[in-house]
C-alpha cells in the first residue's frame, strides 16, 4: 500500500485539498492518507510551521500532497516562524531539488488568457526550476548596520550560490524531460552579469554533450520574461535557477488563463515528490467556497504519474478535468460569462462525475 502525506496548510489550502482527496478516493487505488498540520495552522497548534511530527510524516510517505501556506496574520512573526518556512524546510529536508511547473493552455480556456487567443492556443511548456539552491538558501544572509555617507544605516544582503553538482543534476533532469517532449531545452540565466550564471551556463553546456539528441539554447532571464509574453510557443522545456524560476513560472501561469489551473511537482533524486498548486492561500476568498481546485487535482495527477507509478490513473484524472472544461464548468477565476459558474465543491463534484 502506498502512503500519501496530506498537508492542507492555510487559507484555501484546506478547501482545495478536500476536492483532490475526493478525486483520489474515487479512483479507489488503495492509497493510505496521513494528514498533518503545516504552515500557519501548524504554528497555531504547535508553535512551529513545520513541526517535527509533520516532517516525519512527510519523510515516511511515498508522496506528499500539499495545499498552500501563508497569511498576513503571521507577518509580524520572526522569519523562522512564518508559515512560508514550512515549504522551504520540506524542500531542503527532503532534497526536493527539481521543480516541474507545466503551463498548458486548454482549448476551452484560450480566451481566458491575458494574451490573444492565437498567441497562446496550443501552448504546452514545462519550466524546470532548481529548488534547493540559489539566493533562497545561500549563506551568508541577513541585515546589518553599516556606516554610510549619512552615518550608520541598515543594509540587507543575500548570497546567490550554486555548486557545479547542483547545476549538473537539474540540467540532467531537464534534458531527460525534454527527451519525452519536443527535445528542446532553453537554459535561462543572467550570465552577462552574474558569476553564478556564468558557471550555470558552462555546466549546462557540458551536461548537454550527454544529450546530443536534445537541442540546447540559452536566454537571459529578462529576455525570457519578454519572450514568454511575445511568443511563448517558441519554448518547450525551460530550465533555470530557483529565483528566476519562481518569477518566470508565475508569469507563465497567467498565459493559461488562471493561476488556479497550474499544478507542480517537486522531486528528489529517487522520484519521491511533493505536489502542490503553484498559487497561494488567497486569504481574501478563503472559506467562501469559490476557489478553483483544478490545480490541486492536476497536482494529484502528477503525483500518480511521477511518484506512485500509475500513469493510467493520472491520465484518467487529466481527461476528467478536460471533460469538465468542455462541459462549461468554470470557477470564478475562469468565468467569462455564458458558462456554468460553480464553486469549489461543485467543481470537485464535476470532476468526480467525469471520472
Amino acid at each position: 500500500m502506498k502512503t500519501v502525506a496530506v498537508l492542507p496548510g492555510d487559507g484555501i489550502g484546506q478547501e482545495i485539498i478536500v476536492q483532490a482527496r475526493r478525486v483520489l478516493d474515487k479512483l479507489a487505488l488503495g492509497l493510505e492518507f496521513r494528514e498533518a498540520p503545516v504552515g500557519g495552522a501548524a504554528y497555531d497548534a504547535a508553535g512551529d510551521p513545520l513541526p517535527a511530527a509533520t516532517l516525519e510524516t512527510a519523510k515516511k510517505a511515498d508522496a506528499i500532497l500539499f495545499g498552500a501556506v501563508g497569511d498576513p496574520r503571521y507577518d509580524s512573526l520572526p522569519r523562522a516562524k512564518r508559515p512560508e518556512q514550512a515549504i522551504l524546510g520540506l524542500r531542503k529536508e527532503l532534497g526536493l531539488f527539481a521543480n516541474f511547473r507545466p503551463a498548458q493552455v486548454y482549448p476551452e480556456l484560450a480566451a481566458a488568457s491575458s494574451l490573444k487567443a492565437d498567441v497562446v492556443a496550443g501552448l504546452d511548456i514545462l519550466i524546470v526550476r532548481e529548488l534547493t539552491g540559489d539566493i533562497y538558501f545561500g549563506q551568508p544572509k541577513g541585515i546589518r548596520e553599516k556606516g554610510g555617507p549619512k552615518g550608520a544605516e541598515r543594509e540587507g544582503f543575500d548570497t546567490m550560490l550554486y555548486s557545479e553538482s547542483e547545476i549538473r543534476r537539474i540540467a540532467r533532469v531537464a534534458f531527460e524531460a525534454a527527451r519525452k517532449r519536443s527535445k528542446k531545452v532553453c537554459s535561462v540565466d543572467k550570465a552577462n552579469v552574474l558569476e553564478t550564471s556564468q558557471l550555470w551556463r558552462e555546466v549546462v553546456v557540458e551536461e548537454s554533450k550527454q544529450f546530443k539528441d536534445v537541442e540546447l539554447s540559452h536566454m537571459y532571464v529578462d529576455n525570457c520574461a519578454m519572450q514568454l509574453v511575445k511568443n511563448p510557443k517558441q519554448f518547450d522545456v525551460i530550465v533555470t535557477g530557483n529565483m528566476f524560476g519562481d518569477i518566470l513560472s508565475d508569469e507563465a501561469s497567467m498565459l493559461t488563463g488562471s493561476i488556479g489551473m497550474l499544478p507542480s511537482a517537486s522531486l528528489d533524486e529517487k522520484g519521491k515528490g511533493l505536489y502542490e498548486p503553484i498559487h497561494g492561500t488567497a486569504p481574501d476568498i478563503a472559506g467562501k467556497g469559490v476557489a478553483n481546485p483544478l490545480a490541486t487535482i492536476l497536482s494529484a495527477a502528477m503525483m500518480l504519474r511521477y511518484s506512485l507509478g500509475d500513469a493510467a490513473a493520472a491520465d484518467r484524472v487529466e481527461r476528467a478535468v478536460k471533460a469538465v472544461l468542455r462541459e462549461g464548468y468554470r470557477t470564478a477565476d475562469l468565468y467569462t460569462g455564458g458558462m456554468k459558474k460553480v464553486g469549489t465543491k461543485e467543481m470537485g463534484d464535476a470532476v468526480v462525475a467525469a471520472l
